[in-house]
């Protein structure tokens, strides 16, 4: 079985997109795959979260969101502001490895960016990643800003003992300015990584039937959980 933890340079940057984009590529493969979400926010209770969106994309139906919090906040501030219960490092920890019992892949996405405090004690996504020896993937910005903001996160990966293996642009416009153009090519010399993918802009807004057809596409010919195809990364 294999875990994969995504997360990203900030909040908004395609998370969500890259989760489901991976689970229709490993579907595609003929693996069995399930989703967690340790902790959404900004989200009631009434109200479709991001574990909605990637089963519309993709009809994964094994998901498991094990906190929700009202405001869009970090989930441990949420909680407190909630007066709910802060999320446990064991409780996430032991809800991915019974997932990942049942399934070839399963995919934890986090909240924010790597280093978002999800719940008590201040344990973070990398503390989730250690704990279950699970690879990192980030996903990355395409603008301005984005090579400092995806290098301090390999960093962060890199200190905590988490493998990175690679980044992907969570949102790739079809006019890309030249900055994004040349970040393209930047990104992978200054994190270290490679830069494994590009999910163009809308792609969030397409039916289950285009969405699924088309993801493959949207990376280099490399997907990491596929261990015969896992990239090399520099020291």
């Amino acid at each position: 079985m294999t875990i994969l933890c995504v997360t990203g340079t900030s909040t908004d940057v395609g998370k969500t997109v890259v989760t489901a984009a991976l689970a229709a590529c490993a579907q595609g493969d003929g693996l069995s795959v399930g989703v967690v979400k340790p902790a959404q926010t900004g989200v009631t209770a009434d109200e479709p979260g991001d574990l909605a969106e990637v089963h519309r994309l993709t009809g994964v139906r094994d998901v498991v969101e094990l906190a929700r919090y009202p405001e869009p906040l970090a989930p441990d501030t949420a909680a407190r502001r909630a007066g709910a219960p802060l999320l446990d490092l064991r409780e996430v920890v032991a809800a991915v490895r019974a997932l990942d019992a049942d399934h070839d892949l399963t995919i934890v996405e986090g909240a924010g960016g790597v280093l978002v405090r999800l719940g008590a004690g201040g344990f973070t996504l990398l503390d989730v990643a250690a704990e279950l020896g699970a690879p990192l993937l980030l996903v990355a910005a395409a603008g301005l800003g984005t090579l400092n903001h995806s290098a301090l996160t390999v960093s962060a990966a890199r200190n905590a003992g988490v493998d990175c293996v690679g980044t992907v642009v969570g949102s790739w416009p079809s006019e890309p300015d030249l900055a994004m153009r040349c970040n393209l090519a930047d990104l992978p010399d200054v994190t270290g990584v490679p830069l494994l993918g590009r999910i163009p802009d809308g792609a969030g807004r397409l039916d289950r039937d285009a969405f699924t057809s088309l993801a493959p596409g949207w990376f280099n010919g490399v997907l990491p959980f596929r261990a015969d195809e896992r990239p090399a990364i520099r020291p």
